[in-house]
């Protein structure tokens, strides 16, 4: 595995910051210590805090796209798919699921934020309703994924053991 740039570790760690402390925990003199470059070597890539937040909306867009491409291929259709990385983005700590932590916690400070956030949330619905035949059950769906999500997300054991259901649950869902 290559070793990440320095304008990636600088959004690792921006990200890192968003979600341990919030939006008030973020200067960028705390973003270029934690990513280990010097103040102007954050500015050499991100000239501001809204250029971070920038570089953070197009990582959530490229990794959101290939959220949405793995879906597509998986083996297993997309409602198991779904409902499997509800838990499993959570539990294994996939970069989409870091990336989304840090978005929620500027959500209600940066409203462009929320407008990428909204996009791919649609891109997801679309998806299901394609594969989903009823509107109401294609919602459900997608309603328990985000209860699977916010459930592991709070680090609540009774999440991963519904793993080995989820074709009960995709099961029940579209009775």
């Amino acid at each position: 595995m290559a070793k990440p740039t320095a304008k990636e570790r600088i959004l690792d760690s921006y990200e890192e910051i968003l979600i341990e402390h919030g939006p008030g925990g973020v200067t960028l003199d705390a973003v270029a210590a934690h990513a280990g470059v010097s103040k102007g070597g954050l500015l050499y890539h991100f000239g501001s805090k809204e250029a971070l937040v920038e570089g953070l909306m197009e990582r959530l867009a490229t990794l959101s796209d290939e959220d949405l491409e793995q879906a597509q291929k998986a083996p297993e259709g997309v409602v198991s798919w779904y409902l499997r990385t509800a838990i499993t983005d959570v539990t294994q700590r996939k970069p989409l699921h870091r990336t989304t932590m840090a978005t929620i916690r500027i959500m209600l400070n940066e409203p462009r934020v929320a407008e990428v956030v909204q996009v791919y949330n649609q891109k997801i619905h679309d998806l299901i309703s394609e594969h989903v035949d009823d509107p109401l059950t294609a919602e459900l769906i997608i309603l328990v994924g985000d209860g699977l999500y916010l459930r592991a997300a709070l680090g609540r054991d009774d999440a991963s053991p519904l793993l080995d259901r989820i074709d009960e649950i995709k099961a029940r869902l579209q009775r």
